[in-house]
């Protein structure tokens, strides 16, 4: 049986959703973060040399990273489901938005959320407009058009079938998702876009979505 090391609000949700979906038996360790650093906890250090989640035990192997988990799990027990056929336009599709819902979407979302963390630390008032404007520089000079681009890119994607590769739900659609949740709870009003509104709301009316909130526990972005 799979087990999930799960950490509370985190990446590793996608894994109990993707579990789901496939209707595979899976069992949960659930971490919580620590109350002060909102970090994971060390125990899972002893899981991995990373310390991260999501991690699974999979046939006496520890597979982590959540791209790397997906592809396994789909590769190694979707039987053929949740990923179209190899060598078409919806497979190149497919395998775009795996890899960049952690290689391109996620990382300029984390740094917003590091200089919003700066911006609001306690700090001497003589340091704040320092602050202040070296956040700004960062977010002017690089994140602001950086998260434009990729967010206008997801948006005219969405307009072009049901889901990301082609009219089915695949493993695409689950890394993807967490961007595009973070977007909606974090970013910029601006590219709140309807398509990308209405695409959060169809996967989380998924009854495997819901089946993974109840497994994982309390998620803040869903």
């Amino acid at each position: 049986m799979i087990v999930v090391h799960h950490l509370e609000n985190s990446r590793s949700q996608r894994v109990l959703w993707l579990l789901e979906e496939l209707g595979l038996a899976y069992e949960v360790k659930r971490y919580e973060r620590d109350k002060s650093t909102n970090l994971a906890p060390e125990e899972l250090l002893k899981v991995h040399p990373t310390g991260k989640s999501p991690l699974i035990e999979d046939a006496g192997a520890v597979i982590a990273e959540t791209g790397a988990i997906v592809e396994h799990i789909i590769e190694e027990r979707g039987a053929g489901r949740l990923q179209p056929a190899r060598g078409g336009a919806d497979w190149r599709r497919y395998r775009y938005w795996m890899h960049a819902a952690e290689g391109s979407y996620m990382p300029p979302l984390v740094l917003t959320l590091m200089l919003g963390r700066m911006e609001t630390a306690p700090m001497p008032f003589f340091a704040r407009p320092i602050a202040k404007k070296l956040t700004g520089a960062v977010r002017e000079g690089y994140l602001n058009h950086t998260i434009a681009g990729l967010f206008g890119y997801l948006d005219a994607g969405l307009g072009k079938s049901t889901f990301l590769a082609g009219s089915d739900l695949t493993g695409a659609d689950l890394m993807m998702s967490f961007p595009a949740e973070a977007m909606l709870q974090r970013g910029p009003d601006a590219l709140k876009t309807k398509r990308i509104r209405a695409y959060v709301e169809k996967l989380h009316a998924r009854p495997a979505y819901k089946r993974a909130l109840e497994r994982g526990g309390p998620y803040a972005f869903a």
